[in-house]
């Protein structure tokens, strides 16, 4: 491929269960202005009733993050696992959920593979470049969203144009010869708007399986992403829409080895991976603005590629097509109710799967200190029937300085194609007794922020219960025990100085299947210590400390906990100039995510960004 000549021409995080923004003129934290688009009503952080993450452009940037996976490792409660840095298969964990339990979407499309074995969504190469946010709506959330949203859903809002001509292009070098760049143009005026992107990336990488154990064969990454987003505004606030995420990446993994540890170890083995985002939609308000609809038509695509010594050994291709109407009646000042219907058409490998789903969200203010909110939803499977999911929230802040919530949730997550027609060598046939995973949760939190806006803290309380866990033994796919997970997160920000913020965020996760025994990959105690540093001049920069317990692996092992520091800075030459660098693992913490994958050693990376 030509990704690394295409680069050369081309060439303290601050996260908390609630989202909070700032305000410029007071210097305080205005969670009432932060929308959660994730919520069907628009809600803010103070009106959703559960434990919400944003991750802003802002935030990425500061700890310069290149990968989503990165970022989203900092909210609490959220577990990430990477065979392998550059290209390896990442998983998200929400509170103790499984990777195929959380939904994903990009600018609201669902991105869930549908060829993987569990329906899951690889974040692996999610580049952060084109990111203007992230969501991390927690808990079950199949009342808003269908199917997968068992544990949470990440929802990715890619960059929007900016006012008048103008982009930016960058370029950065680092360790393990990893080049990046990309650039960006925009336009944003009364008639519509516009912005196109791209970036790339090519490493050398390093050996998927442990160099520790002796693997000494780098494991190469290359990555190429192209971005288009635009609109025109047909009057009378009508607006049509068009977004295009696509990616190709190709990536060297590590072969089985029986004597391996993790049963891995050097090997000729090679995966090329294309996927495609893409949405057209309408929005048209009828009666004097107090009902706006919403029709979107989604597609996203994946095509897979696995190589071994150079010749193809297999290809998965799928594809998701999504119909939505959304219409959001403000009935009054007390009153709002969403209310919609989509239908979800999936194909892995020319077998498909349908789900129509009708839905509705209820927003009810008594008083202006209190939001009731309830939903109900209906989604009728092809295959497995009916499945009705509800919601209740309820959020109360008696003052601007305290937000009581608690959200009771169902979810659940249909079987995928593959677990519903796998088979073995003929010894063994597809389980037709295959039910959908279900789930049931309750939260309760407390979120405080002092009138200065120098200081916040917050509290949440979680239970969750899965019911038809899907579960691969003996060559089939079957339906296991409840699996319940537990705990509480624990985060707090203070601004000592001008220049200085120091927050902090931990989570406790209990996490047992119906036997007693702990969840693989889920560690009990988590957490980030984020230190932000601005003072007067063109220099900012953070440090971040992320500390990860015991995690318990398969074949009965233990994974050791580890703490992380990375550090990030940046220097603005000019308006328009900026330098910036950062030091990935500081002390060389030598560590796994996965029994018999290594992690990057100490690294560092410099850039420059140009705006015009």
């Amino acid at each position: 491929m030509f990704y690394k000549a295409a680069l050369l021409s081309a060439a303290a995080i601050s996260i908390s269960a609630p989202a909070l923004a700032q305000d410029e003129d007071t210097n305080q934290t205005t969670l009432d202005t932060v929308i959660i688009e994730g919520s069907r009503l628009n809600q803010t952080a103070t009106e959703i009733g559960s434990s919400v993450t944003i991750i802003t452009a802002d935030d990425i940037d500061r700890l310069g993050y290149d990968f989503a996976l990165d970022a989203i490792a900092a909210a609490p409660g959220v577990t990430i696992n990477s065979n392998g840095a550059f290209g390896g298969v990442a998983s998200v964990r929400i509170r103790g959920a499984a990777t195929a339990q959380t939904l994903v979407l990009i600018d609201g499309v669902q991105v869930n593979d549908p060829t993987s074995p569990a329906g899951g969504f690889d974040f692996a190469r999610l580049d952060t470049e084109n990111i203007e946010r992230i969501e991390i709506l927690k808990g079950p959330q199949s009342t808003l969203w269908g199917t997968d949203a068992i544990g949470g859903v990440v929802s990715i809002i890619t960059k929007r144009p900016e006012e008048g001509l103008g982009g930016s292009a960058f370029g950065e070098y680092g360790s393990f010869n990893t080049f990046r760049g990309g650039a960006s143009i925009g336009n944003a005026n009364d008639m519509g708007d516009f912005r196109l992107a791209i970036v790339g990336t090519s490493s050398d990488g390093i050996s998927k399986a442990d160099e520790d154990n002796g693997n000494t064969e780098e494991d190469p990454y290359e990555a190429l992403t192209l971005s288009a987003k635009g609109g025109l505004n047909l009057g009378q606030d009508v607006r049509l829409s068009a977004d295009i995420l696509w990616s190709d990446a190709e990536n060297d993994f590590d072969s089985f080895s029986a004597t391996g540890q993790g049963g891995v170890a050097d090997g000729d083995v090679s995966n090329q991976t294309e996927e495609l985002s893409a949405n057209v939609s309408l929005t048209a308000p009828l009666f004097n603005g107090r009902l706006d609809n919403l029709l979107l038509i989604g597609y996203s695509e994946i095509t897979r590629q696995n190589f071994f010594a150079g010749a193809q050994t297999s290809e998965a291709e799928g594809e998701r097509v999504i119909f939505r109407y959304q219409g959001t009646l403000d009935i009054n000042d007390q009153n709002t109710l969403a209310f919609g219907a989509e239908r979800d058409e999936s194909t892995s490998n020319r077998l498909d799967a349908s789900i129509d789903g009708l839905f509705a969200v209820y927003e009810f203010k008594p008083v202006q200190a209190l939001t009731l909110t309830g939903g109900l939803r209906v989604d009728d499977h092809d295959a497995f029937g009916s499945e009705t999911t509800g919601r209740i929230a309820a959020a109360y802040n008696p003052n601007k300085q305290i937000t009581l919530r608690a959200t009771w949730g169902q979810g659940f997550k249909a079987p995928t194609i593959f677990q519903t027609t796998f088979f073995c060598c003929g010894a063994t046939a597809p389980n037709a007794d295959l039910q959908p995973e279900t789930s049931e949760a309750f939260e309760i939190g407390l979120d405080w922020r002092s009138t200065d806006g120098h200081a916040e803290a917050g509290i949440t309380f979680f239970d969750q219960d899965l019911e038809n866990q899907i579960d691969f033994d003996a060559g089939t796919y079957f339906n296991i025990a409840e699996v319940e997970s537990q705990g509480f997160e624990v985060y707090g920000g203070y601004q000592f100085t001008d220049w200085l913020t120091v927050t902090a965020n931990y989570a406790n996760i209990n996490a047992e299947d119906g036997d007693g025994d702990e969840l693989f990959r889920i560690p009990e105690h988590s957490g980030d210590i984020t230190f932000a540093f601005d003072p007067e001049g063109p220099f900012s920069g953070s440090a971040l400390v992320r500390y990860n317990g015991e995690e318990r692996n398969t074949n009965n092992t233990t994974l050791d906990s580890w703490t992380r520091v990375d550090l990030a800075g940046s220097y603005d030459v000019s308006e328009r100039v900026e330098l910036f660098a950062r030091i990935e693992n500081l002390f060389d913490e030598d560590y796994q995510q996965i029994l018999g994958y290594g992690t990057p050693d100490l690294s560092g990376y410099i850039g420059l960004r140009l705006r015009y």
